[in-house]
């Protein structure tokens, strides 16, 4: 059963300062393709909303997701963490069987 990915509201908090800091609401896509060390990698960019993307909203801030990506991200977060090493979006992907210490890259 594919179920959406989740997105913590620490993520949803990033975005709104990411645009109030810009003047204008940004869209955080979370896509995934091949490559990377483990055979997928995850992208994480700031863009505007395709027809078919799911769309994850709260508090006026959107996260979206293209239909190719969404079966690779059944039942993950997606997180925003603020470490002495840096801060970033991250995805806690329950299907990853492995992953690589960049935390971008993974296996299925």
């Amino acid at each position: 059963m594919t179920l959406p990915p989740r997105v913590t509201d620490r993520a949803f908090a990033r975005l709104k300062e990411i645009a109030e800091t810009v003047g204008e609401n940004q869209v955080l896509r979370v896509a995934v393709s091949g490559g990377g060390c483990s055979g997928f990698q995850y992208e994480i960019t700031l863009d505007a909303p395709a027809e078919d993307d799911l769309v994850l909203e709260s508090d006026g801030q959107k996260v979206v997701i293209d239909p190719v990506s969404l079966p690779f991200l059944s039942n993950a977060t997606v997180d925003f963490t603020d470490e002495l090493i840096g801060a970033r979006f991250v995805i806690d992907n329950p299907n990853a069987s492995s992953s690589c210490g960049c935390g971008i890259s993974f296996s299925m």
